[in-house]
């Protein structure tokens, strides 16, 4: 039986302070990536919420939340790579190609070996094209696969490009393959696990999947569903907040002054002489955030991209 998020909330927080940075949620199976932010919501009692890269139901791992400012950083993790550690199940198939669908095949997978497996990984290692499964929240012709599927209704859908930068084989005990993955943004695993079946000839389904990685965030970064509603909230919340520019902290940095920084908040270009090309993050002199920006296209400053208004960004 699948289990469902409990719906007794506790009611919305009433302290002033708004909550800034980015949490990180060990999603529970059975729960909508959705759910975990509606009940993020009412215990933070933060409207303010976003997260970073949607999971399957079935699916458990890591969610990254975003948080007050932090949602102002979201756009940054658009393009980053993902880790799993999935679970194949050999010689099934189901319609969503994991262990939320119906069975459409059954096959016999008693000839498959380890050897059989990792040469068929070896094959998706790499770049490559993916079709992403018909019980997906992708848009094609104004409507959602996922809906069309619910009406026993399959259409075309076009490749995407994807890359596997590591598939390899923790171990096989027949029929499931435990397979650890590092992969790019918008791959489906459950599509891998549709694609390994079909190389070998016996049909696959992901019968079990963890995110272990989202970006920068890792599960040593989540906390669980129940540690969350437990936690003495807003005052326990630097403890578990992550600061909203980690998903920037590879760009330069700009320290600016009194007058800087008022510049700064106010939208208007910061002038330099010999400004650097590229993008950067901006602090005032005692160290709080202040936003993203880039180099003037005259060199002359920064510029202002992404503002942030407030101060204390994790607290």
């Amino acid at each position: 039986m699948t289990p469902t998020p409990n719906t007794q909330h506790p009611a919305p927080s009433t302290h002033s302070a708004s909550l800034h940075g980015y949490l990180v949620i060990n999603k529970p199976a059975g729960w909508t990536s959705f759910d975990v932010v509606a009940r993020a919501r009412r215990l933070l009692g933060e409207r303010r919420i976003g997260h970073a890269g949607t999971l399957d139901p079935a699916a458990t791992g890591v969610l990254p939340l975003a948080v007050g400012m932090a949602t102002k950083t979201l756009e940054f993790l658009n393009e980053a790579s993902k880790s799993y550690l999935a679970e194949v199940t050999f010689g099934v198939e189901t319609d969503s190609f994991d262990i939320d669908g119906r069975v459409t095949r059954v096959a016999s997978a008693e000839h498959l070996a380890r050897d059989d497996i990792s040469a068929a990984l070896r094959h998706f290692l790499g770049p490559g094209e993916q079709i992403p499964p018909m019980h997906s929240a992708i848009k094609i012709g104004g409507q959602k696969l996922y809906d069309l599927a619910r009406r026993g209704k399959e259409i075309a859908r076009p490749p995407r490009p994807v890359t596997f930068h590591l598939l390899e084989l923790l171990a096989w005990s027949p029929p499931t393959a435990t397979i650890l993955i590092d992969c790019s943004k918008g791959t489906y695993i459950r599509s891998l696990a549709r694609d390994l079946g079909e190389a070998v000839g016996t049909g696959a389904y992901l019968s079990n999947l963890v995110r272990l990685r989202s970006g920068p965030f890792g599960l040593c970064d989540a906390i669980t569903m129940g540690e969350l509603e437990q936690l003495d909230l807003p005052w326990a919340w630097p403890a578990i907040a992550i600061h909203p520019d980690l998903p920037v902290q590879e760009w330069p940095a700009l320290i600016l002054d009194e007058e800087g920084a008022r510049r700064w908040r106010q939208g208007g270009t910061v002038r330099a002489r010999g400004a650097a090309e590229g993008p950067i993050r901006a602090y005032d002199a005692l160290g709080d955030w202040l936003g993203t920006g880039s180099a003037d296209p005259a060199g002359a400053g920064w510029r202002p991209r992404k503002v942030v208004a407030e101060e204390g960004s994790a607290a």
